[in-house]
């Protein structure tokens, strides 16, 4: 087995490009240039023996702005129903969902 290249920082850190090149010089990752970041990140790992810690945020990017949008949709009905403490309610929550989201997209990244 051929000497892996020696990596520079995180792999959390680089750059899709960055990735790919590392990638492309083991012969073990096959189909590099259709992989998205997360694949790249997870294939190096296995390749590296890194150890995957699994993350847990909330759910994935989609289940999270499903619930978002039902929260507000709960909020401004509560909103013309006059019931400012359910709004106030609906609004937190989907707040919170909203920083979720972007959490999951930092880790992401």
């Amino acid at each position: 087995m051929a000497e892996l290249p020696k990596l520079e920082k995180k792999l959390e850190k680089m750059t899709v490009k960055e990735l790919r090149e590392i990638a492309l010089q083991i012969p073990e990752i096959q189909g590099v240039h259709g992989m998205n970041k997360e694949e790249l990140i997870s294939a190096l790992k296995k390749v590296y023996g890194i150890e995957e810690k699994p993350r847990k945020v909330g759910g994935s990017m989609r289940e999270l702005k499903a619930k978002i949008a039902k929260f507000k949709e709960l909020a401004a009905k509560a909103k013309a129903e006059g019931d400012l403490e359910r709004y106030e309610r609906y609004r937190r929550l989907a707040s919170r969902f909203k920083k979720r989201t972007r959490k999951l997209a930092r880790m992401a990244a």
